[in-house]
């Protein structure tokens, strides 16, 4: 991985929608991988990767009535470093509310969904990374089907909470899935280094997709940017529709 790909634009989406080689990617149903019985546990490193990486099929999983853990490893605070607009005070308190609407938006049920927050502190997840797998552990059932984000996703938090969560699932006999989210800015469609032979696709129904855009405009802090810091959004919109396409991924 390079030390920082997240930059530019990033892959045009033309790319992503034209590739036969993820068109040909096999599709599998999110009910077979959380079957009944089971728990799906996300765990996402900021407020909103849980949108971002799997609020479709998060949609199928409400519907179908299986229960749901969400562990938000950090609280975000670091996304717009140096602004006044958007100090860490601020988005502490922000980032979190604006899931709780995001979620909200999706259907799924509040009231019955686990939240817990793991306050780790954003962009330093790695310094901490055996605490929080051992934090993980005790959170997980055997039988819990955990989803996060991959180990070699290009944000540096993305990739300690992945490999965090993997060591926590096989200690504790769950089984775990990655999503690729900032992949879709760095990689292509060719690129040998994502494990694309681990690929499957879960469809997106056009309505999922739209509920999905519908909770990401819940992240009003990553929609907007701070010019006199020189911040752009983290979320603009060509990064956006990258993560709107009518499926997800995961690497099984």
């Amino acid at each position: 991985m390079k030390t920082n790909p997240i930059v530019g634009q990033g892959t045009p989406l033309h790319r992503w929608q034209t590739s036969s080689h993820l068109a040909q990617l096999p599709v599998i149903d999110i009910l077979s991988l959380v079957p009944e019985g089971a728990r799906a546990v996300i765990i996402a490193p900021h407020p909103d990767d849980e949108v971002l990486g799997c609020g479709g099929f998060l949609q199928l999983l409400a519907a179908a009535g299986r229960p749901l853990q969400l562990i938000s490893v950090t609280d975000g605070s670091a996304s717009h470093p140096g602004s006044e607009r958007w100090p860490v005070e601020r988005l502490s308190a922000v980032r979190p509310q604006e899931s709780v609407e995001a979620l909200r938006r999706l259907g799924v049920p509040l009231h019955s969904l686990k939240w817990l927050r793991g306050g780790f502190k954003d962009s330093l997840v790695a310094d901490r990374e055996s605490e929080l797998s051992e934090f993980i552990e005790r959170h997980l059932h055997p039988n819990d089907v955990v989803f996060t984000t991959w180990r070699e996703d290009g944000h540096c938090d993305h990739e300690a909470v992945g490999r965090a969560s993997a060591t926590a699932a096989k200690r504790a006999g769950a089984t775990v899935y990655e999503l690729p989210v900032w992949t879709w800015h760095w990689a292509a469609p060719e690129d040998s280094f994502v494990p694309w032979h681990r690929a499957r696709k879960i469809l997106l129904a056009p309505h999922l997709v739209a509920r999905k855009r519908h909770a990401i405009h819940a992240f009003a802090s990553q929609l907007e940017g701070d010019p006199q810091a020189g911040l752009p959004p983290v979320l603009a919109p060509y990064v956006l529709e990258r993560l709107l396409q009518p499926f997800e991924v995961v690497f099984v």
